[in-house]
């Protein structure tokens, strides 16, 4: 229990956390208040396994986030990366090692939830929360927040976290503000053993004709997830380019078994975190790497992070110590998460401009590759890499810079040769292999 007062919680059922969202984030959230001894309640609206829009890629940081004993259900085990820039100059770079792991997010997010039940959280499914409310009538005291369900029915806890997704509720309330908000769209298509042998262990990376996008194929057995990223306002032309990418991989006359799209969205740099007692983590916080906008090691890390933070929040008696804790969650998630960000909106606006660099560089440039197998192995982050990188830190500082010089003035035409760089005149091999390395 949490509290000296834990009879008379029982009595009104007072929960020391609920935690609103079964995904990754919440999972995570409700495994770290659980396994700390306290009485968590997990509310999912959907049931459970449930499908969800996502690449599926587990790299190194979601990896080391991971409960104790979690045995990741991997489809696949990918130690070659093939390049393309908009389907020309295609090159495959292999490793000796896996690179990182791919799965399905239904059996993915069951096993999360099962090892935070395991250790002490009570699921609720068919849970859909309406609001928060911190003070009325519904509230019998200041160390209390009440969770509204849809029907009426009002739960109460010491501290509430939100991990209900990138149009989250709890992050209305919480008055979260987002910066950047993209569409993806994906398809699952089941193909023959001979087309599934061809990708097994290998994954294809291309940089897509509009700034900032791209496409992926990642094999999990006999299925391929085959999506494409684009920003938001998009949205003909992102759906056009998953159809052409779909038609040039050969993939046309297989039917999809799922067809899905999905809203990706980040915080802005003075987004807030918490509201009085309820705290924010993963999409629901706008909590993802920009660039790539990959939410998985995101939403573990900060749910993480969020249900320990949630545990110190119940046990505050006043305001002030509510506010304490609070703000030490905020300064661990943007200390941490907040300085990937940083690095990887940099990064973004970097290769919206020119992708063919990007392009050219992991394809022909062997440091550029080494540190992206450190990153995808979890033995370094884009924000330490470019910290200990003087060539990168001075690229992306004239970036900052011509940034700050064209504001308010004309930019260049994204699309141009110029703006984009040609990856052949960067020296790319066209439909090149290579030796596995690192």
């Amino acid at each position: 229990m949490s509290s000296e007062n834990s009879s008379a919680d029982d009595v009104r059922q007072v929960w020391d956390v609920v935690v609103v969202g079964a995904g990754p984030a919440g999972a995570s959230a409700a495994y770290a208040a659980a396994v700390a001894g306290r009485r968590v309640l997990l509310l999912e609206k959907a049931e459970l396994p449930r499908y969800k829009t996502c690449g599926g890629g587990i790299i190194g940081p979601s990896r080391d986030a991971l409960p104790p004993g979690f045995e990741l259900p991997f489809r696949d085990r990918v130690n070659a990366v093939t390049f393309s820039h908009n389907g020309r100059f295609t090159r495959t770079r292999r490793s000796r090692q896996m690179l990182f792991g791919l799965i399905n997010r239904p059996e993915f997010d069951q096993q999360l939830v099962e090892h935070a039940q395991k250790a002490g959280a009570e699921l609720r499914t068919g849970a859909t929360v309406s609001r928060v409310e911190q003070h009325g009538s519904a509230v019998p005291d200041r160390r209390s927040v009440a969770v509204v369900l849809q029907g009426g029915e009002t739960l109460l806890a010491r501290a509430v976290v939100g991990a209900d997704g990138s149009a989250s509720r709890i992050g209305a309330h919480v008055g979260v503000k987002l910066d950047q908000v993209d569409l993806g769209l994906e398809a699952e298509i089941p193909v023959p053993e001979t087309v599934a042998e061809d990708w097994k262990g290998r994954v294809l990376i291309d940089w897509g004709p509009m700034p900032g996008s791209y496409g992926w194929v990642f094999p999990k057995g006999d299925t391929l997830t085959v999506g494409v990223i684009s920003a938001r306002g998009e949205g003909a032309a992102t759906k056009r380019y998953l159809e052409d990418f779909i038609g040039r991989l050969g993939l046309a006359g297989f039917e999809p078994s799922v067809s899905s799209g999905h809203l990706t969205r980040c915080r802005t740099d003075d987004s807030p975190l918490s509201r009085g007692r309820v705290l924010v983590c993963g999409d629901a916080a706008g909590l993802l790497e920009p660039w790539t906008r990959e939410g998985i090691s995101f939403a573990l890390r900060s749910g993480r992070l969020a249900g320990e933070w949630a545990v110190r929040i119940a046990e505050a008696h006043d305001a002030v110590d509510t506010r304490r804790q609070a703000l030490n969650y905020a300064f661990a998630i943007k200390a941490g998460l907040g300085v990937e960000m940083s690095v990887g909106k940099r990064m973004l606006a970097l290769f919206e401009k020119r992708p063919g660099i990007f392009h050219a560089a992991l394809t022909g440039f062997r440091p550029a590759w080494r540190s992206f197998t450190d990153i995808t192995r979890g033995r370094t982050t884009l924000g330490e890499l470019v910290r200990s990188h003087p060539l990168a830190q001075r690229a992306l500082n004239a970036l900052d810079r011509r940034q700050q010089a064209a504001a308010g003035g004309a930019t260049a035409t994204p699309g141009t040769a110029k703006d984009t760089g040609d990856p052949k005149a960067e020296g790319a091999g066209a439909e090149l292999d290579e030796q596995p390395e690192s």
